[in-house]
């Protein structure tokens, strides 16, 4: 790599414990498969930078995986776990598929944007909740559910969300 190329990488925007995770990732595919490991290493930049990417982000991932920008950008676009913009400190996303409708997840969510004050979709002005809607996380058993960070919380009732988000910083 020439001098102008290393002050213009954006792999160093990458932590060594982020890149060690990569690195972790890419061990699991055949070495000329390393951009398989594109969905990890997006977890891991997005962990980093407080839980949202960037395209200096998304960019310094493509660089350490040698791949094009763009499949980066159609990956975290594609995948509602990918954030393009800030997010609040905890993320919630309610699943609204049918199993989860039938079983009552639009009063959750209709609880959820009363109780926090927004819509689907949107941060706290207090910066401590982002809310999303979430196509299915497969849990159907337990519906109505939603997945808060990284945990799932089935059979929701306005009160039982009430009691889980109480117990939060």
């Amino acid at each position: 790599m020439t001098a102008s190329a290393q002050d213009t990488s954006k792999v160093t925007l990458l932590t060594d414990d982020s890149r060690a995770g990569i690195d972790r990732w890419i061990a699991k595919y055949p070495p000329d498969q390393k951009q398989a490991a594109v969905m990890g290493a997006l977890n891991i930049v997005q962990a980093q930078n407080g839980g949202w990417l960037t395209t200096d982000y998304m960019d310094a991932v493509a660089e350490y995986l040698e791949m094009p920008p763009i499949a980066v950008y159609e990956v975290a676009t594609f995948y509602t776990m990918y954030d393009l913009k800030p997010v609040g400190r905890h993320k919630i996303y309610v699943c609204t598929n049918i199993s989860c409708m039938l079983c009552g997840s639009g009063v959750i969510v209709e609880h959820l944007e009363k109780k926090l004050g927004l819509k689907l979709g949107e941060t706290t002005p207090d910066g401590k909740f982002t809310v999303k809607e979430a196509e299915c996380l497969a849990a159907c058993g337990g519906a109505p559910m939603f997945m808060l960070d990284d945990d799932y919380y089935e059979n929701l009732t306005p009160e039982k969300v009430d009691q889980i988000l109480a117990k939060l910083d």
